[in-house]
């Protein structure tokens, strides 16, 4: 075959590949360029085509190893290959010095390159260096002074403490330009918000969030639909009564038998802005525990193999499960291999406790929760992914809560005293007594260190990054106080469930 044939055939072939990954078929996809490739291992951007499909289908160190090539190959746009590498080491495999490293070689080649000083900075954010973090998004904003969401993450890693500051004013500012996008907006408008909040000027911190939500919503229009309570209440009933005692009887009885071979693993859930991060914190002050953050291992099985999740679960084998399980400690093993206890701090993880227990019936449980006015208020002024539909609604949020303690009042029947709740206000009112009960569920001995989740020097990823890094302190505790008048119509809605926010 000479060259123009070879050259043909290969064009069809990826091709195929492409239409395959369209498809959503992305395993056959790679198969085909990695044939491709044996044959003719010279092409530097579908080497670049196959680090990008290697690692969609959860397979990090396969991805780093195709970039790497497309790098030697000469690949179009390195910077790019460079930032990607560094975000398979910062999602993936949780190594943050190989992230910025990473992040340097692409300014190397490239030193405006938008994309890798916002990670660079999130990335410095997430060690809690908030000097150097701040000077990254300083340095995009002199080139552009008015860029959402560097002015945005600006705002939310610095201290303010009064509405005239001159960062509140370059906020206003932005938001007032013409021909802002709504996720522009919706970036600013939640930055201005917290801001305003944070000095007590609450009433305007209201408004500041209502309109960000807003924005929020016309900017997620085109990849969501709006939060369906019906369809809502229905996942939950359907979870319920897929994931009950005969379901683990059958699915998880082989797994239950040698229970005490499970890694020691500490799972952490609950609703957003409960705790969790607090939660986690305290516990990885412990010596013998490692934090694994916001983990998306059991989100991925869920979508890429349980699929309609929950209805799934009624073919579910106990042969299929134990599969499953084997691929997540896989991930473990890959990541933190040296890991005695390690957390799992995914707080919508607590639609997937039956299934966990089936899986890896050693896993203790540990469930955060807070005053219901509280926690519907910090969802509201947080700006959390389009995927999270009820966030952008305060009734629909108050709607999810009431789902949420629903489940737990099933999950509490179904896994007994493997589940344990930590009550954030009784937490941060009376913390030695609600930290041994933590320590003493997860099988940890008390240590005192545990008592200052503040000195805690990994890396944290979360949104609530710099107040997890403080000592452990009482504000946001009751803060609904400022907002009451705001928030009347969802204490109403609360009582006519018969949920108690008295106090």
């Amino acid at each position: 075959m000479g060259n123009r044939e070879q050259q043909r055939l290969a064009e069809r072939l990826l091709q195929q590949a492409d239409h395959l990954a369209a498809s959503g078929r992305l395993a056959e996809s790679v198969v085909i360029i990695e044939r491709v490739l044996g044959d003719w291992p010279l092409l530097a951007d579908t080497w670049y085509n196959l680090g990008l499909r290697r690692r969609s289908l959860g397979r990090p160190h396969e991805a780093l190893a195709a970039y790497g090539r497309a790098l030697e190959l000469g690949a179009a746009q390195p910077e790019e290959i460079h930032l990607n590498r560094g975000v398979i080491y910062a999602d993936d495999l949780l190594q943050p010095d190989a992230a910025e490293r990473e992040y340097q070689l692409a300014l190397q080649r490239s030193p405006d390159y938008l994309p890798a000083l916002l990670n660079l900075a999130n990335l410095r954010e997430d060690a809690g260096r908030r000097r150097d973090a701040q000077e990254l998004y300083e340095r995009i904003l002199a080139g552009d002074a008015t860029h959402a969401e560097a002015l945005a993450r600006l705002a939310n890693c610095s201290v303010i403490s009064a509405p005239d500051e001159p960062l509140v004013a370059r906020l206003r500012h932005a938001l007032g330009l013409p021909g802002r996008t709504p996720a522009a907006r919706a970036s600013l408008g939640f930055a201005l918000a917290r801001a305003l909040d944070a000095a007590g000027a609450y009433d305007e911190a209201w408004e500041a969030c209502r309109q960000a939500n807003a924005a929020s919503r016309v900017s997620a229009s085109v990849v969501q639909r709006r939060y369906d309570r019906v369809a809502e209440e229905r996942r939950i009933g359907q979870l319920i009564d897929c994931c009950d005692a005969a379901f683990l009887e059958r699915v998880g009885r082989d797994g239950l038998a040698a229970a005490a071979a499970d890694p020691a693993l500490v799972m952490i859930s609950g609703m957003f802005r409960s705790g969790s991060t607090l939660v986690e914190s305290l516990l990885a002050a412990h010596p013998q525990v490692t934090a694994g953050g916001e983990l998306d291992w059991m989100p991925a099985i869920v979508r890429e193999a349980l699929e309609p999740f929950p209805a799934s679960l009624g073919a579910l084998e106990a042969a299929r499960c134990a599969a499953l399980a084997a691929r997540y400690l896989e991930r473990r093993a890959s990541v933190f291999p040296a890991a005695r206890v390690l957390t799992d701090k995914r707080p919508d993880n607590f639609l997937h406790l039956g299934l966990v227990r089936a899986m890896l019936p050693g896993t203790r449980f540990v469930h955060t929760r807070r005053h219901p006015l509280d926690n519907c208020l910090s969802v509201w002024f947080l700006h959390l992914e389009h995927d999270m539909a009820y966030a952008t609604d305060l009734m629909d949020i108050g709607h999810h809560y009431l789902q949420q303690e629903r489940l737990l009042v099933h999950w509490r029947t179904l896994l007994g005293e493997a589940l344990h709740s930590v009550d954030y206000d009784s937490l941060v009112r009376e913390p030695r007594g609600e930290i041994q009960r933590l320590l003493a569920h997860c099988g940890l001995d008390w240590d005192e260190r545990c008592l200052d989740p503040g000195n805690h020097a990994g890396p944290l990823r979360t949104a609530s990054v710099w107040q997890a890094r403080r000592p452990l302190y009482r504000e946001s505790s009751g803060r609904w106080r400022n907002y009451a008048r705001h928030l009347e119509p969802l204490r109403e809605f609360f009582s006519r469930a018969g949920l108690s926010v008295d106090g």
